[in-house]
């Protein structure tokens, strides 16, 4: 049986709203580690990877894995019926059927409880292999978020080039062209503030600033954002949480940078 307690809905609220989006049907998968979830976008260019883990919960049990196959818009409808702020809990036997989603809300004396039915999604966890990432970036997640909307503004496509001396966002659109610099800078009073880069070679990258922006509705779970670079290879978004993560994978548009 799975049994899961939040103090706040909040985090899991804004977990499932920054991928609803990029993915519709998905298993969440329960072990006694914790939850996690890893589905890929229609078109294939994007891949999500969650971890919820168990010491994040205030209460969790799971005495048997399970997969929760859930369609995360159906989902978001009963998410909203709760406050942020109230206690959320999970539920699920070991074969499930239903998920009990329970809202609590202590100084109302209030308790509302929903029962989603579950699909049966035929998803297997897809070992995301180990990757030498040449570049690493660690930057505010509120200045990654605006600079992607802004340059969504004026092209489809976004360049990221990342030298010891900084990381460079660039993009050529019919409107004409723009781009941002951010040297490595850090802040001892506010070190949400700071941004590191950890460089073994300089990369260049060309990506989708559509799927940059889908990834940015993250940026309320952390105020850092990891940005993990290479040339071929798919880029890495990661959004720590306090247990657990929120990663969003995407195929670089290889055809671009080749030209």
């Amino acid at each position: 049986m799975l049994e899961a307690k939040l103090d706040q809905a909040v985090l899991f609220k804004k977990v499932v709203d920054a991928i609803r989006d990029i993915v519709q049907d998905c298993n969440f998968d329960c072990s006694e580690t914790g939850i996690a979830l890893q589905a890929m976008d229609s078109s294939h260019v994007s891949l999500v990877s969650l971890l919820l883990a168990a010491d994040g919960f205030s209460e969790y049990r799971c005495d048997r894995s399970v997969a929760l196959g859930i369609n995360l818009a159906s989902l978001t409808k009963i998410l909203r019926c709760g406050n942020n702020d109230d206690i959320l809990s999970i539920e699920a036997p070991d074969k499930p059927d239903n998920l009990t989603i329970r809202f609590e809300n202590t100084q109302q004396d209030r308790m509302s409880e929903y029962v989603l039915k579950l699909m049966d999604i035929d998803q297997e966890l897809l070992g995301i292999p180990d990757t030498e990432y040449p570049a690493t970036v660690s930057m505010p997640s509120s200045d990654f978020q605006r600079i992607c909307r802004d340059m969504n503004a004026i092209s489809e496509t976004i360049t990221l080039e990342c030298t010891k001396s900084g990381i460079k966002f660039s993009c050529d659109g019919d409107i004409g062209t723009g781009s941002v610099t951010i040297k490595p800078n850090k802040s001892a009073d506010k070190p949400e503030l700071s941004t590191t880069i950890e460089l073994l070679q300089p990369v260049s990258v060309s990506l989708s600033t559509k799927y940059l922006l889908d990834f940015c509705k993250a940026t309320s779970l952390s105020s850092q954002v990891i940005l993990k670079l290479s040339d071929e290879n798919p880029i890495l978004v990661e959004y720590p949480l306090a247990s657990g993560y929120l990663q969003f994978y995407l195929a670089p548009k290889l055809d671009e940078y080749n030209e």
